[in-house]
């Protein structure tokens, strides 16, 4: 009997001095994995993805994003109409991407009541944020969708999406990996080292 004791005690020991070595070196040969929920199809809310995904692609993770609601917009062929929405966005005060430095660094915080009322206000910002994007030399949506399908991102659309929304697989990129739905998703992020919701 106390030899069965002191041989569960010595590979125990004997467990514990080798365990965390060898796990360490399981994660360092791992290739960390990104899972990525775009719902937003607005220009601001297309940069998150696009950008963390690009990025950690770059640097030899794994990455997927499934693209559902208003977010499945992204994955059209053509996203040069991308709009801003400024309007209920406290996080949106406008700068303005020309005349002099003191006249750009002023934050143009404009009431919520004039944003819904002044015709063609999200076109202006939109215009005003595309140029901004330009000016500082930002990479552009399709500039980022690229990088992605470049490096090898999975773009995945939400099944139900393309079907409430009326949209077919011939509206999208043919980058596209594949269409399902979240029950196939959700495994996928589940087993993830980073799952995020955008």
């Amino acid at each position: 009997m106390s030899d069965a004791s002191d041989l569960d005690r010595l590979i125990n020991e004997r467990l514990d001095a080798l365990l965390p070595k060898k796990l360490a070196e399981l994660r360092e040969k791992q290739t960390p994995s990104l899972c990525m929920i775009a719902t937003k199809g607005t220009l601001d809310w297309a940069y998150p993805p696009f950008i963390l995904a690009s990025t950690a692609a770059a640097l030899g993770w794994k990455v997927s994003i499934f693209f559902t609601f208003y977010g499945l917009g992204l994955l059209r062929k053509d996203i040069s109409d991308l709009k801003i929405s400024p309007l209920g966005n406290p996080g949106m005060p406008m700068k303005m991407p020309f005349g002099p430095d003191w006249f750009k660094g002023i934050n143009w915080n404009i009431p919520n009541a004039v944003q819904g009322i002044v015709p063609g206000f999200e076109n202006m910002a939109t215009m005003l944020m595309k140029q901004t994007i330009h000016n500082k030399g930002v990479a552009g949506i399709e500039e980022l969708r690229a990088a992605c399908i470049e490096n090898g991102v999975e773009l995945i659309g939400c099944q139900m999406t393309v079907d409430l929304f009326g949209y077919s697989p011939s509206d999208f990129i043919t980058e596209v990996k594949e269409y399902c739905g979240a029950a196939t998703f959700l495994p996928k992020a589940r087993d993830a080292d980073v799952s995020l919701f955008i």
